[in-house]
């Protein structure tokens, strides 16, 4: 089905309204998007017109350009995109129960300290991933404090995730004993998170623009396929950042389609899309 031509839309989204909705969206997300994103940009944003009873796109930047949080906050959260699964990119978690905790085991055998950032957790998909991976390393951690941060721009989808419920379509690639070890029924038709995983778990809601609240150090981030949306300059602040809260030898997961090159020389790859901190 071809979109509607601007005549039959039932909002006129004009080209200066576009732009300024493409800077806001640089300003407050980072993201830069591209003239091809026009249509889904309407799609997104008209349901905020309707849902205010706003005549216009005109009159909806006035209300953005006051500022108000809680209409800013839900600007966000339709623009930006979600798309994730169980294990998603399974090497990472390979490589975690495999190589990364075993050296961790020794190189925080003092501390007996683990810490873990899942940077753009979306719907918690890739933060309980990275909990089994943990419980089923338990015996390696047994009386250690191990902790993981998930973090996301999108309040909704962090709410979901702090939810940890799933419709059973959504483990369709996780093996069935896994699934029946770490997610019990739920409300009809879902499945919860259990609490052996809720409790390694802090959800918050952050802009990865904005100050941190936190000072790691952590011994593994998960950014994956969240600077594929930012420009060249807006990747290199933020992997300088997220450099800043690593030490030496610290590990780094990025997405499939994203690179460090000509990004960020604080890391050297050490696998696919996994990097270590160097000095």
């Amino acid at each position: 089905m071809q979109p509607a031509s601007a005549s039959d839309r039932e909002f006129h989204l004009s080209d200066r309204e576009f732009d300024e909705i493409r800077r806001l969206v640089r300003e407050h997300t980072g993201i830069s998007l591209a003239e091809s994103k026009r249509e889904l940009v309407y799609s997104r944003l008209v349901r905020r017109l309707r849902h205010l009873a706003l005549p216009d796109f005109a009159d909806y930047l006035e209300l953005l350009a006051r500022g108000e949080p809680a209409e800013l906050e839900e600007f966000c959260n339709a623009i930006t995109t979600n798309l994730t699964s169980f294990f998603r990119e399974a090497h990472h978690f390979e490589f975690l129960a495999n190589s990364i905790l075993p050296a961790l085991e020794k190189r925080n055998a003092a501390s007996r300290r683990l810490r873990i950032w899942s940077a753009g957790c979306s719907t918690g998909e890739e933060p309980y991933s990275i909990a089994i991976v943990l419980r089923e390393a338990q015996a390696r951690f047994r009386g250690w404090d191990v902790r993981v941060l998930a973090t996301d721009l999108d309040s909704r989808v962090v709410a979901h995730a702090q939810a940890g419920e799933y419709r059973p379509e959504r483990f369709e690639k996780m093996a069935e004993a896994r699934r029946d070890r770490w997610f019990e029924p739920g409300r009809p038709g879902t499945l919860t998170a259990s609490a052996a995983l809720k409790s390694l778990i802090t959800f918050r809601q952050l802009n990865l623009l904005h100050r941190w609240p936190f000072k790691g150090p952590f011994d593994v981030i998960f950014c994956r396929n969240v600077v594929i949306y930012f420009d060249k300059e807006t990747q290199r602040a933020l992997f300088g950042r997220i450099a800043e809260l690593q030490r030496e030898g610290d590990r780094l997961c990025i997405g499939h389609s994203e690179s460090l090159f000509k990004i960020c020389d604080r890391y050297q790859p050490i696998g696919k899309t996994i990097y270590q901190r160097v000095p």
